[in-house]
């Protein structure tokens, strides 16, 4: 490419770019980050009112949003990454709630906490998680997201794991059995299919994981437990 053509395709670049902050601040003057948030809101809004992954447009989004199409292009590459971006806060809201029990003493009683509140979480952005799942089982790109979202918690419950004596390579294996285990079971939760409530669920899971816990969990100083020398 020539000098020239370099130039003219550096300007062009410049133009798009000043375009889409001039209108993202002609309709979101209060902050740079609101727009990102209203398209966020939309996506998952539509979702929730019953648009399928392929009906979510771009242009339904930006109507639904108030925004241009230049603003959506602004924030995001993509409606996959408007997805996984959406997707990464409810996971952190999720991961929020799993660290109080990775951090905590490991009673049954905030296992049954932390796993009530992600079933709650996977209930309030069922269509999100929903769609995501779905387009995992078909999307590559979108099923390596998924597997790297369900990974941070297989870690975080290795670690707790370990920390409580558990040899590393059957803390790996247990606990990738039990987050998939949450994530195949609240999945099938909120799609319906289960025939159980959702108090009966937690009851389950919490059986399942104390009873891999408990038995292996290292005695901490001061709950009355003799240590075996």
């Amino acid at each position: 490419m020539s000098d020239e053509g370099s130039a003219a395709g550096a300007r062009r670049g410049l133009a798009q770019r000043q375009s889409g902050v001039l209108s993202r601040r002609g309709s979101d003057e209060s902050g740079p980050r609101e727009g990102e948030a209203k398209l966020l809101q939309a996506a998952e809004a539509l979702l929730r009112e019953g648009t399928s992954l392929a009906e979510l447009s771009v242009a339904r989004i930006t109507e639904r949003a108030g925004l241009t199409r230049t603003a959506f292009y602004f924030y995001f590459r993509d409606k996959r990454e408007l997805l996984e971006r959406l997707t990464e806060q409810v996971a952190a809201a999720l991961y929020e709630q799993a660290e109080q029990w990775w951090g905590g003493e490991g009673a049954r009683e905030e296992l049954a906490e932390a796993l009530d509140a992600i079933l709650r979480l996977h209930r309030e952005h069922a269509a999100l998680l929903r769609a995501v799942v779905e387009a995992s089982t078909y999307d590559e790109p979108t099923a390596r997201f998924w597997r790297g979202l369900v990974e941070r918690f297989v870690a975080g419950t290795e670690r707790r794991l370990v920390a409580d004596g558990v040899d590393p390579v059957q803390a790996r294996a247990l606990s990738v059995a039990l987050v998939w285990g949450v994530e195949r079971a609240c999945y099938q939760q909120i799609v319906g299919s289960t025939g159980v409530s959702d108090a009966d669920l937690v009851a389950a899971l919490v059986e399942i994981w104390d009873g891999v816990m408990a038995p292996r969990r290292r005695p901490r100083a001061g709950d009355g437990a003799s240590v075996t020398r």
